[in-house]
């Protein structure tokens, strides 16, 4: 279907890809995964044809139609929602149009033309296409009274599902998305999971949603040492088994045929849980597929990120009351009356981030309520961890000098220990001398996490943590939490997060909350509340 021949790629003496060869076939969906700056968009956008490679080629089946999830989201500011709909499938757009056309200028002359069009948009199934772009549009929250906007006046939030909903129409043969779930709500992910798991022909993604990789890939493309290697299986077996394979490395002393039967023994394992899941069928196929020699060690480095705590805190958390925001007239969330209870872990969570921001910048000192009050448990100590940390990063300091201004005692300003912590982070040797204004966004949310492990409170504040990390560091957040003996407060978009942290969630209307001691599947999952979620929003 679309096959990679002796790609290479060279930015000045930097290497990207180096003779890569690649084959993605029909029925498959490819998850691209690869530590920060190994070039997974960059392969995306020269399969497009955005970007020429050094040398080699890319060749799509012959007959066969590409469609890419388009990121510049003001490209088509003068077209109506609908029609930019329409345009993702670019032949039946240009039959349409001149169609359309010729229609407008009707003679004698030009009636065989209009004939020989409409047999060709015939055959493309062009009468229906303008429902069948309707239906895309209202499985992704898009109204019936939006389709005939300009798309200049529909805001970002819903662009994105517009072009989303471009790329998936007339059914592309091969289909390429970079990020397709960045501001979708949970149940329209939930909704492209189901699509992409049911869909016949060749899709390749790049994602840092763990739990959208698990449901749709049936095979994991890892970008590492400037080479592309397919694996079959989602990220999670990709990851387990990656580790497995790593530790076995190691016992130099285990026979071959035990290590073996471990790998069989993990395989079967693995397979049952995909079989008995509720996700997405996770193209259950896939468990088919799966075979001991595609499990390798990967080189990929993790951060070391442990939370401990200087002490551990006593029953009283967190005790709020009547608690009230209110942002240009309008109320964020009321009425909050909450109590947190030792070892919780909430999920705070509102379909406006506004409200969320606004809970822990409360919380934190740095906002005042509009009305109501809270109370930390004496014996508490908390670390925040906020959506927006330009404030940290002020001063042009060295990362040791930046960190050291948390220390509290002289043990712990000392540079070893200092490095020690930023170590862990994957700041080593030379890196640790770097100052904070040249960081990117990744590298300051890792410089945050040091620092709330330097702090070892025992309540965690964490606001869109996942924001701009990579798979790796992502996951090793994620099992540091689920490890934490003390309590949370998170706010994510990360599903796979919410579902294996979380053990109550707390979520933040307009009208009120609704608290629950569940998990967040079954949050989301359940009828009464979804219904109750309806009234408190309306």
């Amino acid at each position: 279907m679309l096959t990679v021949s002796n790609l290479s790629v060279q930015f000045g003496k930097r290497i990207l890809f180096d003779e890569v060869n690649a084959t993605f076939t029909q029925g498959n969906c490819y998850g691209i995964i690869g530590a920060n700056g190994a070039g997974k968009s960059t392969f995306l956008k020269i399969l497009a044809g955005e970007i020429d490679p050094t040398s080699g080629q890319v060749i799509l089946e012959p007959g066969k139609r590409m469609s890419v999830l388009n990121q510049n989201h003001n490209m088509f500011d003068e077209h109506t929602v609908l029609d930019t709909v329409l345009m993702g499938n670019k032949v039946l757009h240009a039959v349409k149009k001149e169609m359309d056309d010729l229609y407008a200028d009707y003679s004698d002359e030009n009636a065989d033309r209009i004939g020989e069009l409409q047999m060709q948009f015939d055959e493309m199934n062009g009468w229906n296409a303008d429902s069948d772009a309707a239906t895309l549009l209202s499985n992704l929250g898009i109204n019936e009274e939006s389709h005939y906007s300009l798309m200049a006046d529909v805001e970002p939030k819903l662009k994105v599902r517009v072009l989303l909903a471009q790329a998936l129409f007339g059914n592309p043969d091969v289909l390429i998305m970079d990020e397709p779930t960045n501001d979708l709500d949970f149940e329209t992910i939930g909704w492209l999971e189901n699509f992409l798991a049911n869909y016949e022909n060749t899709v390749l993604v790049v994602s840092h949603d763990r739990h959208f990789l698990d449901a749709v890939c049936t095979h994991v493309s890892d970008i590492d040492f400037g080479k592309i290697n397919h694996y079959s299986g989602n990220y999670t077996f990709w990851y387990e088994s990656s580790q497995l394979a790593a530790k076995q490395r190691a016992q130099q002393n285990k026979k071959a045929e035990e290590k073996k039967a471990e790998l069989e023994e993990f395989i079967r394992r693995f397979s049952a849980n995909v079989a008995k899941s509720k996700q997405a069928t996770s193209r259950k196929k896939m468990i088919e597929k799966l075979n001991i020699s595609d499990i390798k060690p990967s080189s990929r480095r993790y951060p070391a990120i442990i939370f401990e705590q200087e002490r551990e805190a006593g029953d009283q958390i967190l005790n709020i009351q009547g608690l009230k925001a209110i942002s240009e007239g309008e109320p964020l969330f009321q009425n909050v009356d909450f109590n947190m209870a030792k070892g919780d872990k909430v999920v705070v969570f509102s379909k406006d981030s506004r409200a969320t921001t606004a809970f822990y910048e409360i919380l934190n000192g740095n906002l005042q309520a509009d009305a109501g009050k809270f109370d930390w448990g004496i014996t508490t100590s908390q670390a925040y961890l906020p959506a927006d940390n330009q404030s940290f990063f002020q001063e042009d300091l060295t990362l040791v000098d930046w960190l050291r201004q948390w220390a509290k005692t002289e043990e712990e300003r000392d540079e070893v220990y200092v490095r020690g912590f930023l170590g862990k982070m994957i700041f080593s040797g030379e890196e640790a001398l770097k100052k904070g204004s040249v960081l990117s966004g990744g590298e300051k949310v890792r410089c945050m996490i040091s620092r709330m492990m330097m702090l070892r409170a025992n309540v965690l504040m964490l606001d869109e943590p996942t924001n701009h990390l990579d798979l790796e560091s992502i996951t090793a957040f994620n099992n540091s939490l689920k490890n934490f003996k003390g309590s949370v407060l998170f706010t994510t978009h990360d599903y796979e997060f919410a579902q294996t942290v979380g053990n109550r969630i707390l979520e933040l209307t307009p009208n009120g909350v609704i608290d629950r001691y569940m998990t967040f599947d079954e949050y989301l999952e359940d009828p009464k509340i979804k219904e109750l979620r309806d009234k408190m929003y309306s």
